[in-house]
């Protein structure tokens, strides 16, 4: 998950050097969701895996 986040990333900040604004914010939000997705994963990982 968090891979996926940092390559939509990269397509961002690519897209943003090329000036490509619309491609640069979609991808951006794409990798902001992906990102929140994967912390809230990993902390239910962390808490579910430390009470066993």
């Amino acid at each position: 998950m968090l891979h996926y986040a940092v390559v939509f990333f990269v397509i961002a900040l690519i897209a943003a050097v090329f000036g490509f604004g619309g491609i640069a914010a979609g991808a951006a939000g794409i990798a902001k969701i992906l990102f929140i997705v994967f912390l809230i994963l990993a902390v239910g990982s962390f808490i579910f895996g430390r009470s066993r």
